[in-house]
């Protein structure tokens, strides 16, 4: 019992460690500057539009205050597409550290996360003992998690994620808990239906998407029954009649069967309820320009496979991620190579694991439940892709609805064949095998902490907009004092300028005169071209010479009325920004 907490204080501190090394290093993107405002209790809509603005205020949203939580969930609710329950929790976190007067702290933004992150290694260790009765499988579930390159991605950014991904565990832990009890024919508890529904609950509140984790749960749960129920029915076909049954062992199993079903009954009604609670906040940004990023419902050609090698991408980097995403194409090319051998090898070891535990029945019942759950998750996924038009495959993230199961079979897999070399040790030349079982694991395990430091070291799943490399080229390039435009829809885009303003910010050699100004357009779904009147009508107030960046300009850029005209030079490619730049004299 000591070696094993030991075991796991070294699960934990490595994925501590992981998590939090660089955590500033990457650039906050659009997404993390919504958690950040929303936390503090601010609002997108203090920052002016249709005008040319300062720095200071653009990135004035990014100033704590003094605000209390129902200011977190008024603005939360009115101006972006989140239940509030993580937002709430930030604000209550970044209380708890000295405010200085200027902005925020990106550390303690993602801070919350990568704690909440780090605390999914010991419970995928409890989810793994539950499940297995094992610690081996409790330990090796919350080594992988530790070093899960996709754990890393979503504990180093100032999103929710970690949080649902917790409650997942949970309800998970209580599903198998549940169906054990089914099968044992013992009732289930008050206390446990109670705690059920709060998880479920709270999971919702954490993420809409965490519906997808109960829709599962719930399809697995009604097959365990059908099946749990004609397997009872052939008993009592078998017995030719009652009378071979005593009554009274007939009639408290009939009892139990009735209480569990009431008790499943209410669990999934009062979770339904306390889902609904967020049903007309959902409906109100469903067709929002916040969600319209996730539609496609228009694919021609390849985009109709588009989906299902997204879901392979995600897959792959639950377990490896090596440097992809570095300017260096050897290095590439040879991570690329590395991966592809590594998951040549690796896959049929995990599948000939799996295949092993089916072959047993104490592991039988929990390795099936959370392989159906795995293939029911992905199925809704792909129905909701392509039946309803709703990619869901597009953010990677999302797939924190099943990924702790994911993490449990592969733990449970690698469990089987060190049980089984072990086996082998007694007939075989002992050595070998010893060292042959710590070989593999050690192989998987150094995959996956190489793999967990290319996302530390910004070398693998970098983010959506890359600012950092941006703002150099606008200095490198820009002559005289700057001007930087964009349309404007909703507060992504004011998150997309945020994130340019955030590096000039930290710039320490920035002097006053070389801050630039920023304008957002407004632009409406019925009038593409108020933008760039908008935009003519904000040069005109500016004083010359000037040097205007267009950037995700999504609107007829005309600017030659007010003397600005494209530069000739040749600008680099720089992920997530559009951009132009124009000399106006």
């Amino acid at each position: 019992m000591r070696n094993s907490s030991l075991i796991l204080i070294v699960w934990f501190a490595i994925g501590t460690w992981l998590r939090f090394t660089n955590l500033e290093l990457k650039s906050p993107w659009t997404d993390e500057f919504s958690t950040m405002v929303f936390s503090l209790g601010n609002s997108f809509r203090n920052v002016p539009l249709d005008r040319a603005i300062a720095l200071d205020v653009l990135m004035s949203p990014l100033i704590p205050k003094d605000a209390g939580t129902g200011e977190v969930v008024q603005h939360l609710l009115s101006e972006s597409n989140h239940p509030p329950l993580y937002f709430v929790l930030a604000h209550l976190w970044m209380k708890l550290f000295p405010q200085n007067d200027g902005l925020i702290s990106l550390w303690v933004a993602r801070s919350l996360p990568a704690i909440l992150g780090a605390a999914s290694i010991p419970a995928m260790y409890a989810l793994g003992y539950i499940a297995a009765r094992s610690r081996l499988v409790g330990h090796l579930a919350a080594a992988m998690m530790a070093v899960s390159p996709y754990g890393i991605f979503l504990a180093q950014e100032a999103r929710h994620y970690t949080l649902a991904i917790l409650f997942a565990i949970a309800s998970l832990a209580c599903l198998l808990i549940a169906v054990r009890h089914i099968e044992a024919q013992k009732p289930l508890s008050f206390w446990f239906s109670i705690s059920w529904i709060a998880i479920n609950t709270l999971g919702i509140a954490s993420h809409y998407f965490f519906v997808f984790t109960l829709l599962a749960e719930a399809l697995v749960l009604l097959a365990f029954l059908l099946i749990n129920w004609r397997t009872e029915h052939r008993k009592h076909q078998n017995s030719n009649s009652l009378k071979n049954i005593p009554k009274t062992n007939y009639e408290n199993q009939s009892k139990s069967a009735i209480q569990n079903f009431k008790s499943l009954i209410a669990v999934a009604i009062t979770t339904l309820l306390g889902g609904l609670i967020w049903l007309p906040v959902w409906q109100h940004n469903y067709n929002s320009e916040l969600t319209a990023w996730i539609k496609n419902s228009d694919r021609v050609g390849w985009e109709w496979i588009n989906p299902i090698f997204q879901l392979l991408a995600a897959w792959i980097t639950m377990l490896s991620l090596l440097p992809v995403e570095v300017t260096s194409l050897p290095i590439v090319i040879a991570s690329g190579l590395v991966m592809i051998i590594f998951f040549i090898w690796v896959v049929p070891l995990l599948i000939r694991g799996i295949k092993k535990t089916l072959t047993k029945a104490i592991d039988r019942q929990y390795v099936l439940l959370f392989s159906s759950f795995v293939t029911t998750s992905i199925v809704l996924f792909l129905i909701v892709t392509y039946g309803f038009g709703i990619d869901l495959t597009r953010g990677a993230r999302y797939n924190f609805v099943y990924f702790p199961a994911v993490i449990l079979l592969v733990g449970a897999s690698l469990a089987e064949e060190v049980k089984s070399q072990k086996l082998k040790v007694k007939i075989m030349n002992l050595k070998s095998y010893f060292y042959l079982a710590n070989f593999q694991l050690a192989i998987i395990l150094l995959m996956g902490f190489l793999s967990a430091l290319t996302v530390t070291f910004n070398m693998g799943y970098q983010k959506y907009y890359r600012p950092d490399l941006l703002v150099p080229v606008i200095q490198k390039n820009s002559q005289y004092p700057i001007a930087i435009a964009t349309t404007h829809k909703t507060h992504v885009q004011t998150g997309e300028m945020m994130g340019l303003g955030w590096e000039f910010q930290h710039l320490s050699d920035l002097e006053i005169s070389k801050k630039p100004l920023f304008i957002l357009a407004h632009q409406d779904n019925d009038n593409s071209i108020l933008p760039t009147t908008i935009l003519q009508k904000a040069l005109s107030k500016l004083p010359r010479p000037l040097d205007l960046w267009l950037v995700n300009f999504q609107a007829p850029q005309n600017v030659k009325a007010q003397n600005c005209f494209p530069s000739s030079q040749t600008l680099p490619f720089v992920d997530g920004y559009d951009y132009q730049l124009y000399r106006c004299n």
